[in-house]
């Protein structure tokens, strides 16, 4: 009886993996197709790319009739300052994910079709995160420095709206993925939708959410890194001013501390999110 269990078994996976292939060859047939038909206008050429690194390292390094125009060494003469605004660009990826939450969840549940029973709403709301995530932060940046000028705050917005959009596709997407048995369970006891949230989706859901929530926040450390562009406040207002006048020096110093700082903060998020999921 074994040997026939196992036989059996072995049978099935092999005409499940012979299924499996004319699919996998029908995919990889799409996708060179794909990349055929994009490669004329994305103007792929790697012969000039391994021709020009030449160029790219003069213009990291240094050309040797021009010293001092390269990256190296790093200026150190503003680096209190650059530190002090990469505070504040964090300050700013802090409000920005703090704000971006509440709506982020709303329309998540909204967007969830095993929450949401009406399906003119859970459209809505798909559409509306759809709009949102196609919408750029330095884009949503300028329009609130318009609004209420330059500095932090209209960064801030900026990453609050951006993050609404991302954060709210990602939990509505793990909402669909959540057992439905423990949220059946609390609505058979006549629970109110409210309460069906809280007992039925929140357990499941909170160790999700707050990876989710704390990847968004590294994501909006590095966003809020260059909103400064657009005149957002933050360190990229820096960066800005020493890349138009060619202080490459300053520029790299710049650099290090971002990526020093999102080094930091990804390995803190992820010790984070390892004790919880």
């Amino acid at each position: 009886m074994m040997m026939l269990a196992m036989q059996d078994r072995l049978s099935s996976m092999v005409v499940d993996r012979l299924r499996r292939v004319p699919t996998l060859g029908y995919v990889w047939i799409v996708v060179l197709g794909l990349l055929a038909w994009s490669y004329g206008q994305a103007e792929i050429d790697m012969v000039g790319l391994f021709s020009g690194l030449g160029q790219a390292w003069r213009y990291i390094f240094g050309s040797p009739d021009r010293p001092g125009s390269g990256y190296f060494p790093p200026s150190l003469d503003q680096l209190p300052e650059y530190l002090d605004e990469m505070i504040v660009t964090v300050k700013m990826a802090v409000w920005g994910t703090a704000l971006s939450v509440p709506p982020a969840l709303l329309l998540a549940f909204l967007a969830a079709r095993n929450a949401q029973k009406s399906y003119g709403i859970y459209l809505l709301a798909r559409r509306t995160l759809d709009f949102l995530r196609s919408l750029n932060e330095l884009i949503i940046a300028l329009i609130f420095v318009a609004a209420v000028g330059l500095g932090p705050f209209s960064g801030v917005m900026a990453l609050a709206v951006g993050g609404i959009g991302s954060l709210g596709k990602l939990l509505s997407e793990a909402i669909e993925g959540l057992d439905m048995g423990q949220v059946e369970g609390v609505r058979a006891t006549g629970a109110s939708p409210l309460q069906v949230i809280v007992k039925g989706f929140g357990p499941q859901l909170m160790p999700l959410f707050t990876s989710l929530a704390l990847y968004r926040f590294e994501a909006n450390v590095r966003a809020a890194s260059i909103l400064g562009l657009v005149g957002a406040g933050g360190i990229g207002y820096y960066l800005q001013v020493s890349m138009q006048s060619f202080e490459n020096r300053n520029v790299c110093t710049i650099l290090i501390v971002i990526v020093v700082f999102v080094a930091v903060i990804d390995s803190a998020s992820a010790s984070i999110r390892k004790r919880l999921v």
